[in-house]
């Protein structure tokens, strides 16, 4: 009797194991496509996160370069592009495909008009004619002023004695 029972329990078991396996090993593909943000500056980067891609996948679209979709332990794949320099301003469209399924999610993001700030360049930019020129005038006329003040000064002290 107790082989019996552990036998069908076993059984049981199997069977389960069994037919969910094919659920778990089942992809539908990509799903849940999410951009951020979803406005950007051409030179910018884009960040982009789907559900259903358990092996990885590609992202692609006209405004950046082909980038590969990493898997996180939350079972999201997500992949960072970096906008073109040269990309027009306007709606694109961005495709993901999973690697282990031929079926394509899309989504769509907007390329701003104008360039981003410039931050981060800390002195890699060269000064101008107009700053140098207010720079020399400005370090001439404390010189000029130093000069005047020290011989007043000299005129002064030699005075009294």
């Amino acid at each position: 009797m107790r082989a019996a029972r552990t036998l069908a329990v076993t059984a049981t078991a199997i069977a389960a194991v069994g037919l969910a396996s094919p659920l778990a090993a089942a992809n539908n593909g990509p799903s849940d496509v999410t951009v951020n943000p979803f406005d950007v500056h051409a030179g910018s980067t884009i960040t982009i996160t789907a559900k259903g891609c358990g092996h990885g996948g590609t992202v692609r679209s006209n405004a950046f370069p082909e980038s590969n979709l990493s898997v996180n332990s939350n079972g999201l794949s997500s992949a960072i592009a970096r906008v073109h320099d040269h990309a027009t301003p306007g709606s694109y469209n961005l495709a993901v495909r999973c690697s282990d399924n031929s079926s394509v999610v899309t989504h769509s993001f907007r390329v701003l008009p104008g360039r981003g700030t410039q931050g981060g360049l800390g002195g890699s930019l060269a000064p101008s004619s107009a700053e140098m020129a207010v720079g020399g005038s400005l370090v001439a006329a404390a010189a000029l002023g130093g000069s005047l003040f020290v011989a007043r000064r000299r005129r002064v002290v030699g005075a009294g004695v």
